[in-house]
């Protein structure tokens, strides 16, 4: 098996458990290097650190699978990753809906599995980890026995890696508008089109966060998407939610959900800019007792980090403008770029310049099924925060 040899001086990043090997960060290669093999990795020293899959076309030019110099990486392998993925998942309580594999915090890099009930989407987002599919799929059918199987690699992450970007089916055919139970409510789920792998379940958790906020409130959700937390507020007893999201789609699926819960009367929604119109109301002076802000990710790419900040600082700015005396904000970034620290200075920043005083009622993170591992930055993506706003 061909050998890659870490550089002495930046090697210890790798050492302490991240499984990404930069291209910068190997002295040299012994070995043939075909693009989606599976190599060994070692000190500069010669001491066996890894085994994973290499691609030069990439930045991140291993990922690593497994530290046991005995574990071989086969279709077996990955069968027992899946179990292992599952079983945490079941013991945590997620049986239903849940992120079944979550990439490197699963050891199982560049590798996405969502769950809805009896359907699974599968994301292959580097070369190595692609070669892999159909063994992969081999053992979610072998596992679970699902209804379905589909992929969703309509993200262009993948052209980085020399891949195209596709989606279909992975099992036979099926209906991929699904209905799943969440918190006591139902959602529809577009697999084939709906955002990512089609609904956001790093928020499941998030969404019961708001339950006693909301009773008998006048309840704002900008960048709604399909309206789960406008749902949620509804369901926990707000008085009236309106919901605002820029695509016409999303919004009637929220309309849709809303019926689903019989939750019409209460939840309304518009296709509208939300950033806009957070802007006139602010002007024309409107108020509510909960703004909540789920907006999508401001940036992936750190050269356009300052925008994201001033994007951030700006929207929650508005949203506090917009609340009573003593009105909750409920704000969120899924940018993995944004830090958790670095978020709630932008939150801080908007508070001074809004001249508001802020009480924290929780910080969280993603769903317990998106677990982090505190060696890997980018495993820690989604910041929620309620704050009262005095």
């Amino acid at each position: 098996m061909t050998k890659v040899f870490l550089k002495k001086k930046i090697q210890n990043r790798v050492l302490q458990g991240h499984p990404w090997i930069f291209g910068n960060e190997v002295g040299q290669i012994e070995g043939p290097v075909t693009a989606g093999d599976t190599v060994d990795v070692f000190t500069h020293q010669g001491f066996f650190v890894g085994r994973g899959y290499i691609n030069p076309q990439s930045q991140i030019l291993v990922r690593l699978l497994t530290r046991d110099k005995d574990e071989q990486i086969d279709a077996e392998f990955f069968y027992r990753r899946l179990l292992k993925a599952w079983k945490y998942r079941q013991q945590l309580g997620y049986v239903e809906n849940c992120r079944l594999v979550f990439g490197e915090a699963d050891d199982m890099p560049a590798l996405v599995i969502d769950k809805f009930n009896d359907h699974f989407v599968l994301q292959t987002l580097a070369l190595g980890m692609d070669r892999w599919k159909g063994a992969i799929v081999d053992a979610l059918n072998r596992i679970f026995s699902p209804k379905g199987i589909y992929e969703r690699n309509d993200v262009p992450v993948r052209e980085l890696e020399g891949l195209e970007q596709q989606k279909g089916f992975l099992s036979a055919p099926f209906d991929t508008n699904v209905i799943i139970n969440e918190n006591g409510l139902k959602f529809h789920v577009d697999i084939e089109n709906g955002q990512k792998t089609g609904y956001f379940l790093d928020q499941q958790d998030n969404r019961r966060a708001i339950q006693h906020i909301v009773k008998d409130a006048d309840v704002l959700e900008a960048f709604c998407y399909t309206g789960t937390f406008s749902c949620h507020a509804g369901h926990y007893g707000a008085k009236s939610v309106l919901g605002l999201d820029i695509s016409e789609h999303a919004v009637n699926t929220a309309r849709r959900n809303a019926e689903l819960n019989n939750l019409q009367d209460v939840c309304k929604f518009q296709a509208v800019n939300a950033f806009d119109v957070l802007k006139q109301w602010t002007r024309e002076d409107k108020k509510f007792d909960v703004v909540i802000l789920d907006p999508p990710a401001f940036t992936k790419s750190r050269e356009n980090i300052q925008k994201a900040i001033t994007g951030y600082k700006e929207i929650n700015l508005r949203g506090m403008k917009l609340l009573k005396p003593g009105g909750f904000l409920v704000t969120a970034s899924c940018t993995n770029l944004v830090p958790p620290s670095l978020f709630l200075e932008i939150i801080d920043m908007a508070a001074k310049d809004a001249k508001k005083k802020l009480r924290q009622v929780t910080f969280q993170t993603q769903a317990q099924d998106h677990p982090i591992l505190w060696n890997i930055e980018n495993t820690t993506y989604l910041k929620f925060l309620i704050v009262e706003v005095q």
